[in-house]
């Protein structure tokens, strides 16, 4: 839907819905964040759900977290909790603990003094440090988009709307409160979640929120490696992963998280295929409610780059096993990306990896042991998506392959026997899988535009 104000900037002007005026029921929240909401307003303090979760609600949809913000600070809110954990650095943050729900409760947010040379920002107007604290009118206005600037009043059950997030949810619009450049400056992080709500929500970003987006894309790169990989896991896991993808890099976001995959993702490229297979199917998947990891889309994601590696390593006299394990360090540790793959996730990609040519060797009676493998599933699966976008005599040698180990894992005990001996007995080789020599050149010395700092914030 394009909205007539869709270009209009927003402004502050308060809003009390009360509670006739609007679908929000107390039974449609989390009976912890219940707890939390009365009782600082039992201890005398202010506190409103606000944000996604009041989003969320209006548009009919189950909040996946029940954010509360109140005039207590962090230090008064642990008084009132037991159960409460103190968090952050960049902005302090008190964590209600409910088992596995954890209800993260934020002082309202003010103002930093007009001041150019402010320790609190970098030279490119990223704040660094936010721990100012203020009134609800403030922190209303350092919200970053309008839809997600609306407060849940907890002692009237009233709506506070102060940048007419209830018309920018009827509009369906990502609208940014304030100047665009300005704000983005302060987070660049605002950029992707301004991609990921649009297409989370099924909504559109308004023209002066996207404008700036396409000049100011580089700045991801002042982003600490750890939390854009967190910002990754938010993009590309909530069901609308392919979308997502598509959409960041029409921004050009995506070439600033991946550098060293900017000549992949154009539509005849193989590697940007893969990824539209693996996010497509990954998606499916979450819509479903089966479980992913993110291993197996990081390894979708660098597969060609590491296959250009082994390719590369080959060449140079390499045994084939050795080339592979060198080029998944080289890719893997290289620094080639803006992100930090935790080492329990980039284990499991080296799985997925090195699992391939097992696979596709199939050598006898190896491969029963290979299906009690702990990562044999993730690698067959991947074997079917190489197989998918595959072409030609490799298109034809995949799709083999991997009806084979298809047949065998639905097989009994006495089939699997035959199908392993027949294997065995076949005095046929495999034709000798030729290179593929339109892939561009391995590049050891591909440049990183990354010199960050790898710390969590």
């Amino acid at each position: 839907m394009s909205g007539q104000n869709s270009s209009v900037k927003p402004t502050a002007e308060l809003q009390i819905i009360p509670r006739a005026e609007h679908n929000i029921s107390r039974k449609d929240i989390s009976k912890n964040a219940l707890k939390v909401l009365y009782r600082l307003k039992d201890a005398g303090y202010d506190a409103y759900l606000v944000g996604g979760g009041v989003r969320d609600l209006l548009l009919g949809l189950k909040p996946k977290d029940f954010d509360i913000v109140t005039n207590a600070t962090p230090e008064q809110i642990k008084k009132c909790f037991s159960n409460c954990r103190l968090i952050g650095r960049r902005f302090r943050l008190a964590h209600i603990v409910f088992g596995r729900e954890i209800i993260e409760v934020a002082t309202f947010r003010g103002h930093h003094e007009a001041d150019a040379d402010s320790p609190h920002k970098s030279d490119d107007g990223q704040l660094l440090r936010d721990n100012v604290y203020g009134d609800i009118d403030e922190d209303a206005e350092r919200r970053d988009f309008s839809a997600n600037s609306l407060y849940y009043d907890i002692k009237d059950f009233s709506i506070r709307d102060y940048w007419g997030g209830v018309a920018a949810i009827a509009n369906r619009e990502i609208a940014l409160i304030g100047d665009p450049e300005t704000r983005y400056r302060e987070d660049p992080v605002r950029m992707l979640r301004a991609v990921r709500f649009a297409q989370k929500l099924d909504m559109h970003i308004t023209p002066r929120t996207a404008k700036p987006i396409y000049k100011l894309a580089p700045l991801l790169q002042n982003i600490p490696k750890a939390r854009l990989f967190e910002e990754c896991l938010k993009l590309f896991l909530a069901g609308k992963g392919l979308d997502t993808y598509k959409s960041l890099i029409e921004f050009g976001l995506f070439q600033q998280i991946f550098p060293n995959l900017t000549e992949s993702v154009k539509d005849e490229d193989a590697a940007y295929q893969l990824m539209c297979i693996a996010l497509r199917n990954t998606d499916t998947r979450i819509n479903n409610e089966l479980r992913v990891t993110p291993a197996f889309l990081f390894a979708a994601f660098l597969w060609h780059e590491m296959e250009q590696a082994c390719e590369h390593y080959q060449a140079q006299g390499m045994p084939a096993q050795d080339a592979l394990h060198t080029a998944a360090s080289a890719v893997l540790d290289g620094g080639q990306y803006n992100i930090t793959i935790p080492k329990r996730f980039s284990t499991t990609i080296r799985d997925i990896w090195a699992l391939q040519p097992r696979l596709e060797k199939r050598a006898g009676k190896r491969c029963l042991k290979l299906l009690e493998h702990p990562k044999f599933r993730a690698a067959y699966d991947f074997l079917l998506l190489r197989a998918e976008i595959a072409q030609g005599e490799q298109a034809s040698e995949l799709n083999s392959i991997a009806t084979w180990w298809t047949e065998l894992q639905k097989s009994d005990a006495g089939k699997q026997a035959n199908l392993v001996n027949e294997l065995s007995n076949n005095s046929e080789r495999r034709p000798r899988r030729r290179r593929n020599n339109n892939r561009r050149p391995y590049n050891k010395k591909r440049r990183s535009n990354t010199s960050q700092s790898d710390s969590n914030e």
